[in-house]
């Protein structure tokens, strides 16, 4: 307020009380939250009296009707969805931020037709229960060539639960080079870490070479892990192992190897004009145990990721998927850990607690 001003009046100013009365008799009470109509009576009456402070307004502009129409746009703009449709003119087709991969019209129709009860979860022929994996095992097995498959949420948390399937408590190896950073902020040390496995560096930001992985091989040893650098790349004065040739040392050394594609894809993409990406096929192709990738990036769908690999290594993906359980331990910070571990896959899959064992 201006030095010298006079001080303005509130007397004239509704109340809340009277304010949300004014409110109920109009019926905004029947279309929101009554918790939600009071916050917005509350902070139209709070905006009046900063005007008159301010000296943006006069008492007598400050009338009941008026400060209902300024709550009721309140009402209209909070209640109002989020999501807007949006033009992307931004050069990127599959962009994450603007709803990633847009479904296609078959897509949009079968989500649709299980948008009510569906048989996501019961065995059509005996009306037992089954398994959501039954609708896209068969399709993506097909698709990819590998003996089994599976779908998660994303591909974060499909790397996750490898790591803690196959190498909990023992150690991974991975080129300092493929240490990446993905949108939300997903690291691939944190999530390491949050599996439960003791992260191994080798080689160097710009050059990895077969040696680095093969002198770091100990008997803690669980997996060799390989990182597609999917959103950026390294040119120049670099060199990086090719997953057939992390294949051909893990079956010397009897270790699995874990490729990582991030979005990947499953055409040729030179054919089209674009930069070559390494494609699911050839992953499966040249041996890698697991393959886990974007699912909507490559396939236009909903969100999921999905885990290729050999049948066994999937029995066991699937055992730590569905349990999402850790072994108890004496030690305060290794609990601590393994809680944190187990919350991640848990959460994953839609589970916000910890297991019983943690």
């Amino acid at each position: 307020m201006p030095a010298g001003a006079e001080r303005p009046s509130f007397r004239r100013l509704p109340s809340v009380e009277r304010l949300l009365q004014h409110l109920e008799a109009s019926g905004a009470l029947g279309r929101h939250p009554r918790r939600l109509v009071v916050a917005c009576a509350r902070e139209a009456v709070e905006q009046a009296r900063r005007r008159l402070i301010e000296g943006r307004t006069v008492p007598d502009e400050i009338t009941v009707d008026a400060l209902a129409a300024q709550a009721e746009a309140l009402l209209a703009e909070r209640s109002a969805p989020s999501l807007d449709r949006a033009i992307n003119a931004t050069g990127i087709v599959i962009h994450t931020n603007l709803g990633r991969a847009p479904l296609a019209p078959a897509a949009r129709a079968a989500v649709a037709a299980a948008a009510g009860y569906a048989v996501l979860e019961i065995d059509r022929a005996s009306g037992a229960r089954g398994s959501r994996q039954s609708h896209v095992r068969g399709l993506l097995r097909e698709l990819t060539g590998a003996e089994a498959a599976l779908a998660v949420n994303n591909n974060a948390a499909a790397v996750l639960l490898a790591l803690a399937a196959l190498a909990r408590g023992r150690a991974a190896i991975v080129s300092r080079g493929e240490l990446v950073e993905i949108g939300g902020s997903f690291r691939m040390p944190d999530v390491m870490a949050a599996s439960g496995c003791r992260l191994v560096e080798v080689g160097t930001t710009n050059k990895t070479y077969l040696a680095d992985y093969e002198a770091a091989l100990t008997p803690e040893t669980a997996l060799l892990v390989k990182v597609h650098r999917s959103n950026f790349a390294m040119r120049g004065f670099v060199h990086e192992t090719s997953p057939a040739e992390l294949v051909a040392l893990g079956r010397r050394a009897g270790v699995p190897v874990l490729f990582d594609m991030g979005s990947g894809a499953f055409v040729d993409l030179r054919a089209r004009g674009l930069p070559a990406e390494p494609t699911v096929q050839a992953a499966v192709a040249a041996g890698c145990d697991v393959v886990t990738f974007s699912g909507d990036k490559l396939l236009g769908g909903p969100r999921p990721a999905c885990w290729w690999g050999g049948r066994r290594r999937s029995r066991g993906f699937a055992r730590t998927r569905s349990r999402g359980r850790c072994a108890s331990t004496s030690s305060t910070s290794r609990r601590s850990r393994r809680r944190s571990a187990c919350i991640a896959i848990r959460t994953a899959h839609g589970r916000r607690s910890p297991c019983s064992a943690c």
